[in-house]
């Protein structure tokens, strides 16, 4: 009879701190601030919209002109006495017939502005007018049909611009409603800045955010959050008056009619309403520290770049807004802040510079922050980048900058498939502790199922308890509003009156929630090990494939590396891929051409290749199963940056390594990829370029970590089972002085691995909450297949 497999957890044997661990990462795309998260509900409030923003925006973007009851008006865009210079555009309404009112409407954004019986509702705008001072402007929430919900009259009294606020109570609940002004008399009446905010947002602050939004994030109780973002930080030109700027922190704080509007990279407008004074107020009003992200003076979405001997102001950007967040009212900065309504200190203890940055440009620059900060702020976490993906140049690039300048932590990122997770869930089993410590500032696997929730518990787990290594880590992205998708998966979807969380929030939830502060020993015996397929070989179907490219290849062969034997492939003839735009217009593009198959193990194929035209390159696909299960090699991929090689599981794709390589017009290149069991390098023109193996799960018995909870005194289990079957242990708990085990359990399980939430089922995945009480230190437990438990020991 063999012994009971056990995990034994040494109570009195204490690890690494576990810190500040678990976070959440705030992007504004997908509509997370604008439509979202900030509870304005007027779209396109200072009419700014701009085809920079998205080519089908205009100043009139959410407006529609209302004439009522033979009513006539004109309507235009004025800029020549604007509110102010940052936001120059206004609505003109030219009153040729009042009739029972003229004006506008605005639709607000998804289906319409959503509003609750009984609720009240604070409008706000800014207007004058050249006639007509005595008579009202009304302004009404209604319905589709014209319904009126509520109403509010307001008198714009003054030929210069004044605000005028009045507050709306609606008699009825509706998500689909709208707003409308109305005017009466004669003349130009202008309006800017119109605003309607529900009085009750997340702790009833004005101007404030969306209640429903900011509790999720709130009940997850994250240790920090970092902001706010992302691409959208350093995608932009160099000018922080241009309207395509970088972000740049100073135009986003204070009036908000005096930020200026922002071209978001992800294609709609940001309004900066929600800037960096209300970034650190949410990180203060949910428990979290704030981890700005500023650009470090490269873009290397457009290779603009700041000269060295201009980097000065870019760097004193950085030292002002720690002297924002952190200095008292006697400095110039902290006295901005205090002014702002808040005259203690954020108690601001990270900064990054940078966001998933490749090239030398960014890494030339780096040093000078880094020097700067710690020389005025020596207790400042200075936090460097090492680009978008796992594994490759750039990657080192980053790790190499962060130990030659001891960066504090160095910022990794990568979007992977499930298999990927659960493939390196020992990734940073041999980081050193004494290295700069792993930043995980954005990482999610491809989807919202339970199985996605799953597989990344198992990896969450092996962050923990490389905890000596691994400082901070963050899901991303965190919001989507589902009617304005720029990316998925995404922890929280919400609409304009409804927000649930996936599969992956609960998840995130369970671990910030009982993540403890620090590691205990815990070690597995008796358990045997799932089977594995982790030396199943690369092959299957060969294909080349282009996009909006022309190519022409020849010399394509494939050669057994075993035998010797070789193949032409194609036939032994050149061909040409084209899918130029004249190419899809005319109806002659060819995307991609089958090279045939191999079931080689060890094998090299051969090729050379010339681009005739386009805007990147090409990829080999290799190792094809089916079309969603294939490896890549992408020369010159994303825009035109990489050599990627890539691997994709049932159509999740995951990035193994990656270098900087630019394809080029008419240049003649000898390409060469080999293929060695699992192992993967390729070749472009002799040069040695990406070096990989396609790592397939061994799946553990069970994953797993222990912490202790010093506020509490509880021991904290973590145990997630991937199986397709339970695993029944004993729990040990060595050195317990209690006579008792008094035991909160939280679980995840009974799902299927394809189950998500939705709006109609917001918590069908989530945990379930019992409790166990048993005499001694140990205790028998049946962990389901596919189950994610934690155990809170009292």
């Amino acid at each position: 009879m063999g012994t009971q497999p056990a995990l034994t957890v040494r109570t009195e044997e204490r690890g690494a701190e576990i810190g500040d661990l678990f976070g959440i990462f705030f992007e504004d795309l997908n509509h997370a601030a604008d439509g979202g998260l900030y509870a304005e509900l007027v779209r396109n409030r200072s009419f700014e919209f701009d085809p920079i923003d998205h080519p089908d925006y205009h100043a009139f973007t959410a407006w529609e002109k209302v004439e009522r009851g033979g009513s006539q008006a004109e309507i235009s865009i004025g800029e020549s006495h604007p509110l102010n210079g940052r936001n120059p555009h206004y609505a003109v309404i030219e009153i040729v017939a009042e009739g029972s009112g003229v004006g506008l409407m605005n639709q607000g954004f998804n289906s319409g502005i959503s509003v609750k019986q009984g609720d009240r509702y604070l409008f706000s705008v800014f207007a004058r007018r050249d006639a007509s001072f005595h008579e009202p402007l009304t302004v009404t929430i209604e319905g589709k049909d014209g319904t009126v919900y509520g109403e509010a009259v307001v008198e714009v009294k003054s030929a210069e611009w004044t605000k005028y606020e009045a507050v709306i109570t609606s008699n009825t609940a509706d998500t689909d409603s709208r707003l409308v002004l109305l005017g009466k008399g004669q003349g130009k009446l202008y309006l800017d800045m119109v605003s309607l905010f529900p009085e009750k947002t997340y702790l009833n602050r004005p101007g404030g955010l969306r209640e429903d939004i900011a509790k999720l994030l709130a009940d997850l109780k994250p240790k920090f959050m970092r902001f706010p973002g992302g691409c959208l930080v350093h995608d932009g030109s160099l000018n922080p008056d241009d309207r395509n700027s970088m972000y740049r922190w100073k135009n986003t704080i204070g009036p908000v009619e005096q930020r200026p509007a922002r071209r978001n990279n992800w294609r709609y407008n940001q309004t900066l309403g929600l800037g960096y004074y209300e970034y650190f107020q949410l990180c203060e009003d949910i428990g979290a520290k704030p981890i700005p992200i500023l650009p470090g003076g490269y873009d290397p979405h457009h290779n603009r770049i700041v000269p060295i001997e201009e980097l000065s102001p870019w760097i004193q950007d950085a030292l002002d807004l720690i002297e924002f967040a952190n200095g008292d009212a006697s400095t110039t900065w902290g006295a901005i802040r205090a002014e702002l309504g808040h005259p203690e200190p954020f108690g601001l203890e990270y900064i990054g510079i940078g966001n998933e940055e490749v090239g030398e440009p960014f890494f030339e620059r780096y040093p000078y922050f880094h020097r700067a900060i710690k020389e005025k702020y020596p207790a400042m976490k200075v936090i460097n980048s090492s680009g978008p993906f796992a594994a490759g140049t750039e990657y080192e690039r980053g790790w190499q900058s962060a130990r030659e300048h001891r960066s504090d932590l160095v910022d990794e990122h990568y979007y992977s498939s499930p298999e990927w997770f659960l493939a390196n869930y020992h990734r940073y089993d041999n980081f050193k502790e004494d290295d700069p410590k792993v930043f995980l500032g954005e990482y999610a696997s491809w989807g919202n199922t339970y199985y996605n929730a799953l597989a990344e518990a198992a990896y969450m787990t092996g962050l923990e308890k490389n905890a000596h290594a691994v400082g901070l880590a963050c899901y991303a992205p965190l919001l989507c509003n589902a009617d304005y998708v720029n990316w998925k998966p995404d922890m929280i979807w919400f609409n304009n009156h409804e927000a649930y969380g996936t599969p992956n929030y609960y998840v995130q939830k369970l671990f910030m929630h009982h993540q403890g502060h620090q590691l205990l020993a815990i070690e597995a015996s008796g358990l045997d090990a799932a089977p594995s397929n982790a030396k199943k070989p690369i092959n299957g179907a060969l294909t080349l494939e282009t996009d909006r490219c022309s190519f022409r290849y020849w010399d394509i062969a494939l050669v057994n590396d075993d035998n010797g034997e070789l193949k032409e492939l194609n036939g032994g003839l050149p061909c040409t891929l084209s899918d130029t735009e004249e190419d899809r217009r005319n109806g002659t593009k060819v995307r991609a051409i089958d090279l045939g198959e191999t079931d080689w193990e060890n094998y090299t194929i051969t090729l050379k290749a010339q681009r005739i035209s386009g805007p990147k390159g090409f990829n080999l696909a290799f190792g094809q199963t089916d079309g969603k299960n294939k490896r890549i090699w992408e020369f010159g991929g994303w825009q035109n940056q990489d050599s990627i090689i890539a691997s994709h599981i049932d159509g999740r794709g995951s990035v193994l390594t990656q270098s900087l390589f630019n394809v080029e017009d008419h240049k003649e290149y000898d390409l060469k990829l080999e293929v060695s069991g699992r192992r993967i390098r390729t070749w472009i023109n002799g040069r040695l370029c990406n070096v990989t193996e396609d790592t397939l799960p061994v799946i553990e018995p069970l994953y797993y970590s222990a912490s202790y909870d010093r506020t509490t005194g509880d021991t904290i289990v973590k145990v997630v089972n991937v199986q397709d079957s339970p695993v029944n242990v004993d729990v040990v708990l060595e050195d317990w002085r209690k006579p008792l085990l008094n035991i909160d359990v939280h679980e995840m399980s009974g799902h299927s691995l394809d189950d998500e939430n939705f709006f109609d089922a917001p918590d069908r995945v989530s945990p379930k909450r019992n409790q166990i009480r048993v005499q001694g230190n140990r205790f028998a437990y049946d962990f389901p297949k596919h189950s994610i438990t934690v155990f809170r020991v009292k």
